[in-house]
């Protein structure tokens, strides 16, 4: 059952305060909200939450659809930031309207589009679909950022987020293109990889941007 944006913002606030940051329930000010916000009563209506004296807690009812809230804003993010190149706050503002315009169908449409991401671009982990889970099935592992291989790993570089052109240019330079195979080595103390024949080392932020088609093993 989807709800209205408003409601959609606590659930993805709620979502992050307990699921991720293991916290048993949020207060009000942590959620943004006051008791008498009108998202919290629709919440509050269909068993999504429930009240504890100024804390909220998500129920069991309503973990699914927060899970799912999540999942819409941060590929909204990967869309905004990787496809369309809308870079930063701005990127960020325009997924949080985006979110809100995803259903069912249509998030599992961008979610093939930017082949099964595991992260979004602040490196925060999406929570996957039944496509992710049917996509893995088949071997196809998806993308993820050259920090989530393990050394040793092989794989094929899909794209670069890099928004930097300097930084741009500094991958390029490398040989580091869409297509072009790659395998990581070291990751302490810069992840070092290889690009054909060619080792080179990148500090954290920078492998961040190399986004990667793991090869299944």
């Amino acid at each position: 059952m989807r709800v209205s944006a408003k409601a959609e913002e606590i659930l993805e606030a709620l979502w992050i305060v307990t699921e991720e940051q293991g916290a048993v329930a949020a207060d009000f000010a942590a959620l943004g909200i006051e008791a008498n916000d009108q998202g919290l009563a629709e919440l509050l209506g269909v068993a999504y939450v429930e009240v504890l004296g100024e804390r909220v807690r998500l129920r069991p009812e309503g973990r699914d659809e927060a899970r799912m809230t999540v999942r819409r804003h941060r590929l909204a993010e990967r869309l905004m930031m990787d496809i369309l190149d809308i870079q930063g706050p701005p990127g960020d503002d325009r997924a949080c309207e985006f979110e809100h315009l995803l259903h069912h169908g249509v998030d599992t449409k961008i979610c093939t589009l930017l082949n099964h991401p595991t992260t979004c671009p602040h490196g925060k982990p999406i929570p996957s679909g039944s496509c992710c889970e049917q996509a893995r099935a088949n071997g196809e592992v998806g993308v993820v950022a050259l920090t989530e291989l393990k050394p040793g790993d092989p794989g094929e570089i899909a794209y670069l987020a890099a928004g930097d052109v300097r930084k741009m240019q500094k991958l390029m330079s490398m040989g580091v293109l869409p297509g072009t195979s790659v395998k990581l080595l070291r990751t302490y103390p810069s992840y070092i990889f290889k690009v054909g024949q060619s080792e080179f080392a990148v500090d954290e932020e920078l492998a961040r941007e190399i986004f990667v088609r793991k090869e299944v093993e």
